[in-house]
């Protein structure tokens, strides 16, 4: 009898007869393993979600506040000077003994705060100018120098130095070399 559900069994039309319960089973099996992996999926992709609207949000805020509340930049000091008719060329440095030469100097103050200054100007050794000033925050001070060479030479430095508040320290400074004949 064993011989007998051996040799029914591997009959290709018994197989046929149990195969609906075999997929049902089998199908059963298969949809819980879906949804489990489905379930899983779902939560990675929820919280994948909801990590990156957090970072969008967080971004978006953080744009807003650099928008909103800018920081204040380094704060400096300009000093600059203008040749004829404001550019920045066309400096008088070929000079006779004697003849006068002038000069825009500008300070533009970027300190982020009211600042008082003192530029002092020298032909060598020799002092041509001196003006103390004050300027608020982003303002300007543009003022013409004038100053005549004494003697002949070449390479002599005509030297403006800008002091800011009390420091006996030079802040900024610029310089023409003249050749004087």
């Amino acid at each position: 009898m064993a011989g007998c559900r051996a040799a029914y069994l591997s009959r290709p039309e018994s197989t046929d007869l149990f195969k609906p319960l075999l997929i049902a089973f089998g199908a059963h099996a298969n949809i819980y393993e879906q949804v489990r992996t489905n379930q899983s999926r779902v939560n990675r992709t929820t919280a994948l979600t909801v990590v990156l609207a957090i970072i969008l949000v967080a971004a978006i805020f953080g744009v807003i506040l650099i928008v909103v509340l800018p920081q204040p930049s380094e704060p400096f000091t300009e000093l600059f000077l203008l040749g004829p008719g404001g550019n920045a060329s066309g400096y008088p440095t070929n000079l006779t003994v004697g003849q006068t030469g002038n000069v825009t100097v500008g300070v533009i103050n970027h300190e982020n705060t009211n600042a008082n200054y003192t530029l002092q100007v020298t032909l060598g050794n020799a002092s041509v100018a001196s003006r103390s000033f004050s300027l608020a925050n982003d303002g300007q001070w543009e003022n013409s120098t004038s100053f005549a060479p004494t003697h002949s030479g070449m390479g002599q430095k005509l030297t403006f130095n800008l002091y800011k508040g009390s420091d006996p320290n030079v802040y900024r400074s610029v310089y023409l070399y003249l050749t004087v004949t």
